[in-house]
């Protein structure tokens, strides 16, 4: 008989272990594992022995399964539901929270003060402490009277035709009927509404689901002597409706002037509203500036992209968008400015008279249009309106993707001219708390952030200290739960698309330790990437404060220190992929090296990546990048030799992706391939001459779909494809190669349109993907199948993993070398046919670099690896660096920006960048 549910968890909870039987998830061979609750676990193993499988596969699905079953069968069919995964048990599992590092979103309003909330409580400090200054006189604002606001109306309007206005609303969403109904019976006629005057009528609403601003009008009158009781008793009215705040409307200029008991500037007149947290927000329309919307950043057309060569004339195409001269309206327009400004068609774009460059590029007022980012374009139906405006009409207006993406090439991102690249309106960057305003905060290093707020107080009167007592407790706990994860180089303004993986996870780590959850499980995804050694310790003391509260923290991870000072290892393998999957030695750090697994061997010491016995000289030519400033970078010179395997080093957070990902890789694009992505700003650069190709090979996925794998990927599918066309029996019934492809109909199973799989829609509970029963996985039709290579259809090939196909086609030349490739980066154990969304990390960058290494280099390129080491275990790392010193070898060079220090110490020459992260590092 079953044990009842309430029982069952009670005894769950009594069980001081974390059991998992039979687990059967992808390599998984049907294993059992016991873990200790409450304590720090380390998941290793090599890459692909099924760590992932086992930690987020297993042990993560199957908890956000059973919390979305606690759920209604209602909210269920809102949320869909988990399927289970492929396990007999798992008990003693408490709720489970995984934090991958899978990088935060590609929002670009998204910034680490958004992500930590920290901004959110710096946002809510301005709005309550922060003290106003003009940005018109840069004094500080006073509050009026109702006697003095009244006196400055009488001077400024005098004469004018005004509306007093009582804001009753500001930025809220509602319909408002009740608002209207009882402005209707206080006898008030008219209202302005999202900036537009209307008449109150009975049952008036506003749509309820969008933003509103709504004043009332409480007079309209003109400014003379014998209206000046009608205007003080309006006043009056108007700010006692108003809340101490009123506005008027001048007809004449159409504009608003704030007046206020509370902020107003004293010299210029100039009102502020009164501040409130959505004041310094630029994800608010009331926050951001209006040019970028809270972007810092917006497009402007490139000029040198569209005169790429001044020395062309317009008839050789030396206005890029344009291109050569062929008879159509543009150049009509030019033809009839040519005559007027006496230039011609054939002279260089150099010698064109510059009143007349100006026409030919800003239409005929021959100067820029509003620098808006939703720039409104004109017809050209009134004349030529210039090649800038037409643009940006292309890119900005047009549905067409086509000419949008023509038009992105003559634009470039810059930094906003009206913010400066700070995202607010001017007002908000006048508020003051203690001398400095809230975008000087957002440029700090969280270090330099904590610091200040621990000596604000000091700084701030009886008054405030009482109301930012809590504030200023909640930012403090905060920024200092950011340092204990390493992350003392971050600013708060740093976009968080521009994080690395596991500055993300560690970022989320951070938000978790302040939560102070108790009898969670914590599941983490090598939280050490992109951690110097040096800050390691701070990262494990993290950790361990999480496990010191009542949490099981479960890390798949393969850094030595991390392992070290866990409570418990767990070794999966031997392995990897088919040969993985098994429990190969697990225990306390202690017990675990005495055991006989590899990862065992290489802890102990037993095992080792040895040292280079003699380290390569180089071909004595170097290439120098001179005055690198960009980000935190200080005037950088970079002296790289080439010939040699390089590793830039240094601290989290010391400019080495700077200098390399984002000045010298998109300087040596722009040279060898034309390509448009711009590097940080920079003096010279020496040695180009030297390199004749740059490739970068990153951890991102080969593809998004299971259609994606490494045969095609390395072009190797192709040559089988025609290799089968080759066979007899194909070529007695006429198949050509476009006949073995899955993708395209004529061989593949229309069934499951070459999937292998077929979906069935199982409306309350998940989706279910069954082998398509027509083909049985196998993706071709029947015909296909029979077409065999010795002995082998072409869905036997690619369900052939890589050790075995190696043997199978040593006869074939072609096919030999590019899968010899993947074998030799240690793929072996992956079948040709593998879905890429199935492939780690460290598994896709190693289908990279075999995809490299099928090609034929020419001896002088320059490969750029980012922190090729993560996901790897020592002995992936051992054979990494066994493919590298091939590409070496030939006279290539290989450039690894890396913390692993056994990477480190078998480089022939180092980089190191610091001395520390943020504004202390970039030398």
């Amino acid at each position: 008989m079953k044990e009842p549910a309430t029982l069952q968890a009670i005894s769950d909870v009594e069980i001081e272990q974390l059991q998992v039987f039979g687990a059967r998830v992808h390599n998984l061979k049907n294993i059992d594992v016991s873990l200790p609750r409450n304590k720090f676990i380390v998941i290793t193993g090599i890459s692909g022995s099924g760590k992932s499988s086992l930690a987020f596969d297993t042990i993560y699905a199957e908890g956000q399964r059973r919390y979305i079953e606690s759920f209604s069968s209602y909210a269920r069919q809102f949320l869909g539901t988990l399927e289970r995964p492929d396990v007999d048990k798992i008990s003693g599992l408490s709720p489970v929270i995984s934090i991958e590092q899978k990088t935060t979103g590609k929002n670009p309003r998204s910034t680490v003060g958004t992500v930590t909330e920290v901004y959110d409580f710096i946002r809510l400090l301005y709005a309550r402490i922060g003290e106003a200054y003009s940005h018109v006189t840069g004094k500080k604002m006073v509050r009026f009277t109702g006697q003095q606001i009244y006196r400055h109306i009488l001077e400024k309007y005098s004469g004018k035709k005004i509306a007093l206005l009582a804001p009753l609303v500001r930025g809220r969403k509602g319909h408002y009927r009740e608002l209207f109904e009882k402005i209707r019976r206080q006898g008030y006629l008219k209202a302005r509404v999202d900036g537009e005057f209307l008449d109150v009528k009975d049952k008036m609403q506003v749509d309820r689901y969008k933003i509103h601003d709504i004043e009332v009008v409480i007079d309209r009158l003109s400014v003379e002597e014998k209206f000046e009781d009608r205007l003080r008793q309006s006043l009056e009215s108007a700010l006692n409706l108003g809340s101490e705040l009123c506005m008027v409307f001048d007809y004449e200029t159409e504009e608003v002037q704030h007046f206020s008991k509370k902020l107003m500037c004293p010299e210029s007149g100039i009102a502020y509203e009164e501040p409130n947290p959505n004041t310094f927000s630029f994800n608010s329309p009331y926050g951001a500036c209006p040019a970028c919307r809270g972007l810092g950043a917006i497009y402007e057309v490139n000029l040198d992209a569209v005169m790429p060569d001044k020395s062309k004339s317009i008839n050789e195409g030396g206005f890029a968008p344009l291109g050569e001269w062929r008879d159509n309206y543009a150049f009509r327009e030019l033809r009839s400015l040519s005559l007027k400004y006496g230039f011609n068609f054939s002279q260089p774009i150099s010698t064109i008279p510059q009143q007349a460059l100006d026409i030919i590029l800003y239409g005929r007022n021959g100067k820029p249009a509003e620098r808006v980012e939703t720039w409104t374009g004109r017809t050209f139906s009134t004349g030529f309106e210039g090649i800038v405006n037409m643009v940006k009409q292309c890119f900005f207006e047009t549905s067409s993707e086509n000419l949008r993406r023509w038009a992105e090439d003559f634009m470039e991102l810059v930094t906003c001219p009206e913010c400066g690249g700070k995202r607010l309106k001017k007002e908000a960057l006048w508020f003051k708390v203690a001398g400095k305003n809230i975008s000087e905060l957002s440029l700090m290093g969280i270090n330099d952030l904590r610091e200040w707020f621990l000596n604000i107080d000091s700084q701030l009167s009886v008054r405030q200290k009482t109301i930012a007592k809590d504030i200023i407790k909640e930012i403090r706990m905060r920024t200092q739960f950011l340092l204990d994860v390493g992350l003392e180089y971050l600013t708060l303004d740093r976009p968080a698309r521009s994080l690395s993986g596991g500055e993300s996870q560690r970022i989320r780590l951070a938000t978790q330790i302040g939560s102070q959850l108790r009898g969670i499980t914590y599941i983490l995804d090598e939280p050490s990437i992109g951690l110097h050694q040096r800050d390691n310790h701070r990262l494990i003391k993290a950790l361990k404060e999480l496990t010191e509260i009542g949490n099981t923290v479960l890390v798949v991870e393969h850094d030595k220190e991390i392992m070290l000072a866990s409570d418990y290892i767990l070794d999966l393998g031997p392995g990897a992929g088919y040969m993985g999957g098994d429990v190969v030695a697990s225990g306390e750090p202690q017990l675990f090296m005495s055991q006989n697994s590899v990862t065992a061997r290489y802890l102990s010491g037993e095992e080792k990546i040895e040292v280079p016995g003699k380290r390569r000289q180089g071909n004595g030519k170097f290439l120098t990048l001179f005055g690198a400033t960009g980000h935190n970078l200080k005037q950088v010179n970079l002296r790289l030799p080439l010939g040699m395997m390089v590793c830039v080093t240094g601290v989290s957070g010391s400019g080495k992706s700077s200098l390399i990902n984002e000045t010298l890789y998109p300087i040596l694009r722009r040279h060898l391939y034309h390509s448009r992505q711009k590097p940080l700003p920079y003096v010279s650069i020496d040695g180009l001459k030297h390199i004749d190709s740059v490739i970068e090979v990153d951890q991102s996925p080969i593809g998004r779909t299971p259609r994606s794998n490494p045969a095609t990927y390395i072009g190797v599918f192709s040559d089988i494809r025609n290799l089968f066309a080759q066979v007899p029996e194909a070529k007695i019934r006429g198949y050509k190669a476009g006949r073995f492809s899955f993708n395209v109909k004529g061989g593949r199973c229309e069934w499951c349109e070459g999937g292998g799989m077929k979906v069935i829609e199982m409306n309350f509970l998940p989706d279910v993907y069954v082998q398509c029963e027509n083909c049985l996985g196998k993706r071709y039709s029947r015909e296909t199948l029979e077409v065999r290579y010795k002995g082998k259809s072409i869905s036997d090939v690619l369900e052939m993993p890589i050790d075995e196909a190696v043997g199978f086609f040593e006869n074939v030349p072609g096919i030999y070398r590019k899968i010899k490739t993947l074998h030799d980066v240690g793929l072996g154990y992956v079948t040709l046919g593998q879905p890429a969304p199935t492939l780690s990390g460290g598994e896709a960058q190693r289908v990279k670099l075999a995809a490299e290494l099928c090609k034929k280099d020419t001896g002088n390129t320059l490969y750029i690896l980012d922190e090729p080491t993560t996901g790897l275990h020592f002995q992936d790392i051992k054979m990494l660096l066994a493919v590298l010193n091939r590409l070496v070898d030939h006279g290539n060079t290989v450039l690894i920006i890396e913390h692993n220090l056994d990477v480190i110490k078998a480089a022939d020459h180092i980089i190191d960048l610091g001395p520390e992260g943020g504004d202390k590092g970039g030398e």
